[in-house]
């Protein structure tokens, strides 16, 4: 979950309410940000970013069994060093122009490709990814797509996003 602006309070409340019914169906719940609140919430991990707390401080908020994954933007050093630490996922982008947040880094697709080649830790992309542009991504590697505006803006609305998100990463 990325929910910028929110006190601790209101933020505690959201991930109450979205929590149960997505572990529910197995889906994990990361926080963006904010190892603490991921676990005093319940959150299965959280996704921390290069400004951030560092790798062995989120670990220690989530513990052994919570999921820790690490933005790495375009830097294969970068994501090495996470993969190193620990870290149970790497996350590459902006891929694309996004709205999301003002992008700083370009990732390409020869970067899925030499990591997936090389590790066996799970890589992320990140940025501007609709079901338009997608598909290269998972080609190159990536096991996973954040997605936001993909889902939110997309014509037929979010549920027919997540169909489309889905049937291509299982490789239809």
């Amino acid at each position: 979950m990325r929910l910028k602006g929110l006190d601790d309070d209101a933020l505690a409340r959201v991930i109450d309410v979205l929590r149960p019914p997505a572990q529910q169906r197995g889906v994990a719940v990361l926080l963006n940000d904010r190892p603490d609140l991921a676990f005093e919430t319940g959150c299965d991990g959280v996704h921390i970013g290069q400004d951030d707390c560092s790798y062995a401080e989120a670990r220690k908020a989530v513990g052994a069994n919570g999921i820790v994954g690490v933005t790495c933007h375009d830097s294969r050093h970068l994501a090495m060093e996470a993969g190193e630490n620990g870290a149970d996922y790497v996350a590459f982008g902006a891929f694309f122009p996004t709205e999301t947040k003002e992008t700083l880094f370009h990732a390409d697709l020869d970067l899925l490709q030499w990591w997936t080649e090389l590790f066996t830790i799970p890589c992320v992309a990140i940025g501007g990814i609709t079901v338009d542009n997608c598909r290269p991504l998972v080609q190159a590697g990536a096991d996973f797509l954040a997605v936001s505006g993909g889902v939110w803006n997309h014509p037929d609305g979010p549920a027919a996003a997540v169909k489309e998100f889905n049937r291509i990463l299982s490789g239809g």
